[in-house]
């Protein structure tokens, strides 16, 4: 467990999915306060069921990460319990798997809005916050297309995420100086309940757990990777 991050403020967004929930539980049980954005009802209710007594330390904020004043406010809420805001966690986003003559302009918006437009609003407010501290830490979520140079039949997906890694570096070097890293994780597919449904016939030796995708995400935030900035962690089984 990371000791360092007892009472710190957290961050997350996208905190309601699978990858989300390990990741709210793991900075819950290390004694952080999470404050999580949701989206849908249900899926705030489910992740609060899922934390039990977890979930003590964790705020739960409605928020369109997509909308400027919608991330100002929830920046704002997220760091009024401890005055300050230690840890982004920025886990929203979205996939689209289609020929580029099959994918929209509704799907590209889409995939740019949910993937790189919600990582550089979060960013945006948390320097903020993060730069009178002189001291944060903030961590993205980039995909193995980005940084293999795209993939077919996924054009709208990769070059939103190729954006999120292009951000993250760019993020890194402005703000190091300032006692801020800026890291990125790259996870190869995760083995969650919507992926197993999707993929049925699909070998899930190696899918990666939720679980252990989070005790990295904690780790960047610790300051045990106080030296860590501007990398992409790829996460694989192989």
């Amino acid at each position: 467990m990371e000791r360092t991050l007892q009472h710190r403020s957290v961050l997350v967004t996208g905190g309601t999915g699978a990858l989300g929930t390990a990741v709210v539980r793991a900075f819950a049980n290390a004694g952080a306060h999470v404050t999580v954005s949701w989206v849908v009802e249900r899926e705030r209710d489910a992740l609060r069921e899922e934390l039990g007594t977890s979930a003590k330390n964790v705020q739960l904020e409605q928020a369109d990460v997509t909308d400027p004043d919608a991330v100002a406010a929830l920046c704002a809420a997220a760091a009024k319990p401890t005055g300050r805001l230690d840890v982004l966690v920025q886990l929203v986003g979205g996939f689209a798997f289609a020929p580029i003559d099959e994918t929209d302009p509704k799907t590209w918006h889409k995939m740019i809005a949910l993937n790189a437009t919600s990582t550089f609003l979060c960013a945006r407010e948390a320097a903020k916050l993060m730069r009178p501290q002189g001291r944060g830490r903030i961590v993205t979520v980039a995909a193995v297309p980005a940084v293999d140079r795209g993939a077919a039949n996924m054009s709208a997906y990769a070059a939103s995420k190729a954006a999120v890694l292009n951000l993250t570096q760019s993020l890194s070097k402005e703000l190091v100086g300032d006692g801020i890293t800026v890291n990125a994780i790259a996870p190869s597919i995760i083995d969650t309940p919507a992926n197993r449904k999707a993929m049925p016939d699909a070998d899930t030796s190696t899918w990666l757990a939720p679980s252990a995708i989070a005790d990295v995400v904690v780790w960047l935030a610790g300051e045990s990777a106080g030296i860590v900035a501007g990398s992409v962690v790829m996460l694989s089984r192989g």
